[in-house]
């Protein structure tokens, strides 16, 4: 009895080893797929649309939002013809009216859609993202040059090169390569494209907001190529009172489901990219300031937001000048491509990864109160794409996962002598590739 353990033990072992090694391999692969000079290339022709004001010319060929977003849709479209038509590209638009504020008449927002379909779970997405529009000082000044090279250029650049390597390949989810407008009148695209995706009841894995991607220069005077922030609000901004009331008592306080993607990205960067340094910062973004992953957020649906570690405001939101000495706009002169092919490659690791992730466990609960043993139980998915699930633990005051336990298919466990109170706990499902679910954290109680 004991032997046919063991020898079941040792093949579950090499069985997860030659799966991850398998993914690694996959991974590395990929990566080393993405080109400098395509971002290089895509970043100066947006910029060199002159402005991409929301408010901007939609007619002409050659200058504003209009050129620039049919420039994209044109981009996905010739990728999608390199890979069998393998991406659907459309625009998903939106009528707003005019708030006197930022919006200073009525106005189309056209969004940029390019979805690569996966082929087991095709209402499953995870979504790149990059804004397509930029400003100046004035943000209704909508004919001033505004080139938008980080700003973001970056960001929108990076999303075509990852439908760009990422079409090559097929994925279980769908992935979801998106430019959203109307960022700098308030968020308009987004606002548009998540109520989209709402009503059409799509299953969103987790929203990658793109936003600013290629500056390493702060104003502060740091040089740092290395470092880049991931932004993500703590707890669902639409919880319920129930669910506020019980994490009062069981926690969770910084474990809602942006945080646990932007837990996933940190630990999938620190693996396949160590020479970069990822920054979990826990706001919804920076302070009193806002981005496009917000909108998803307030529909419930895991969002961050990446960027680079320092900003350079002389860089954001200028009129192009000198003054006193200093040099304002958002040029292209200002944007480092090594570092936006490295940000672009974290992306891409998280879309391969998300992408090809089986859906977590449904309903799981915790339970252990008064016991020196914490248990867990959920309903099992009843898919053939699942070998099993990992439990995952950590000390309370600690911001990523510690511990980890591979037990098996089954649909309830028990963590022996370990204790409920002193370790926050979360569970994935594990697919016969060896590929993990996003973080689940247990959303129930029980007591036996």
């Amino acid at each position: 009895m004991q032997k046919k353990t063991l020898i079941i033990i040792l093949f579950f072992s090499f069985s997860l080893n030659y799966s991850q090694d398998k993914i690694d391999n996959l991974v590395f692969e990929i990566i080393s797929k993405v080109s400098k000079d395509n971002l290089e290339k895509d970043i100066i022709s947006l910029a060199n649309f002159g402005t991409r004001h929301t408010l901007s010319d939609t007619i002409s060929k050659y200058r504003g939002i209009g050129a620039a977003r049919r420039w994209i849709k044109n981009s996905f479209e010739k990728i999608s013809s390199e890979c069998d038509n393998c991406l659907e590209v459309f625009y998903q638009k939106n009528y707003f009216k005019r708030n006197n504020i930022r919006l200073i008449r009525d106005v189309w927002i056209n969004n940029v859609v390019a979805i690569q379909r996966g082929y087991k779970y095709p209402n499953r997405y995870v979504i790149m993202s990059g804004d397509i529009d930029s400003r100046v000082s004035d943000p209704n000044d909508y004919e001033s040059e505004s080139p938008g090279a980080n700003d973001n250029a970056s960001g929108m650049a990076g999303t075509i090169e990852a439908a760009r390597v990422l079409s090559k390949y097929k994925f279980e989810n769908s992935i979801v390569y998106l430019g959203l407008s109307g960022e700098e009148q308030g968020l308009y695209g987004g606002q548009g494209f998540a109520e989209f995706a709402k009503k059409n009841n799509w299953d969103i894995i987790g929203v990658l907001n793109n936003d600013m991607i290629g500056n390493i220069e702060g104003v502060n005077g740091i040089i740092d190529n290395k470092s880049f922030r991931i932004f993500s609000e703590p707890v669902p901004a639409n919880e319920t009172d129930r669910e506020r009331y019980m994490r009062r008592f069981y926690g969770g306080e910084i474990d809602g489901n942006s945080r646990q993607l932007a837990r996933f990205i940190y630990s999938s960067t620190k693996k396949y990219i160590p020479e970069m340094k990822p920054n979990m910062i826990y706001r919804l973004d920076r302070f009193g300031r806002g981005g496009h992953h917000r909108p998803f957020n307030d529909l419930g649906f895991a969002g961050v937001r990446i960027m680079e570690s320092n900003e350079n405001y002389n860089r954001q939101h200028q009129d192009i000048r000198i003054e006193n000495g200093i040099k304002y706009g958002d040029v292209i002169e200002g944007v480092d491509f090594n570092y936006v092919k490295n940000l672009t490659s974290v992306n891409i690791i998280n879309l391969v990864l998300i992408g090809s992730s089986p859906p977590p466990p449904k309903n799981l609960s915790i339970g252990g109160i008064v016991e020196p043993s914490v248990k867990f139980k959920w309903d099992k998915n009843n898919d053939d794409n699942i070998k099993g699930y990992k439990i995952y633990w950590r000390e309370t005051s600690s911001p990523h996962w510690q511990f980890s336990k591979y037990i098996g298919n089954v649909n309830n466990y028990t963590l022996d002598d370990v204790i409920i109170d002193n370790y926050l706990f979360s569970v994935t499902s594990v697919s016969v590739d060896g590929y993990e679910s996003i973080f689940e954290f247990p959303s129930e109680t029980f007591r036996n």
